[in-house]
């Protein structure tokens, strides 16, 4: 464990992942080996080590704000990445649920919410906003395509992959940062857009179980602080 780190400069977490292995490959041997159950339950006892995690901050309104504005909406693709930006924010859906969203999967007339299908394969409907819907509806008519196609198709028309939206994120980020200083401090991710949902929520008002349902977090609750561990 003190070789990976020293030598091969691996984090505090490929240290964690490789005992855990190990831990898991004695526990099988303890099983088939009780002759060696000294030396199996001395490396069973191999603690994990501490380390600081990661802080994923939230944006603010006006950070919101400047990074909706970034993309260029008299281009098609400025015009798809507004609306993918505008339901990450709102909905707070993870980057494969945003992926792998369909056409048939988006209802913007009354009721207006998104259906995806999150971890654990269990289905939900996130609800939209009028603001949110009306663009989504300008966005579907544009598009056009069959119900089975993506909402967000990528320049080839499949579905986007995780590394674009986490490049379309970055992109209209940095631009932003020229009107919205604030920016240039954070490290703004798809994952950030996420919490960012989840505290608007909750300074709205919402109750946490509520939020953990909108988030496909059933049984979690979502952050109460400002920046919060992951």
């Amino acid at each position: 464990m003190d070789h990976l780190e020293r030598d091969r400069h691996n984090s505090v977490q490929t240290r964690n992942a490789r005992l855990s292995a190990i831990h898991s490959l004695f526990r099988f041997a303890a099983l088939r080996h009780p002759e060696h159950a000294g030396l199996i339950g001395r490396v069973l006892a191999i603690p994990p080590k501490r380390f600081d995690r990661a802080v994923v901050t939230f944006l603010d309104d006006e950070e919101i704000d400047a990074i909706l504005a970034a993309p260029d909406r008299a281009s098609v693709i400025g015009r798809r990445d507004h609306a993918l930006l505008l339901v990450a924010i709102q909905t707070g859906l993870r980057v494969s649920e945003l992926t792998s969203l369909t056409c048939a999967d988006v209802v913007v007339g009354a009721g207006a919410h998104v259906r995806c299908l999150g971890k654990g394969r269990k289905e939900r409907a996130t609800p939209l906003t009028t603001a949110t819907a009306a663009v989504l509806r300008a966005w579907l008519k544009e598009r056009g395509g069959s119900p089975t196609d993506p909402v967000f198709p990528s320049r080839h028309g499949g579905p986007l992959s995780r590394y674009g939206v986490a490049l379309i994120v970055a992109r209209h980020t940095s631009a932003a940062a020229r009107s919205c200083p604030s920016l240039a401090k954070k490290k703004v991710s798809p994952h950030v857009l996420r919490h960012t949902a989840a505290m608007r929520l909750l300074h709205a008002g919402v109750d946490t179980s509520v939020i953990a349902l909108w988030l496909g977090h059933e049984g979690s609750r979502p952050p109460r602080s400002t920046s919060t561990p992951i």
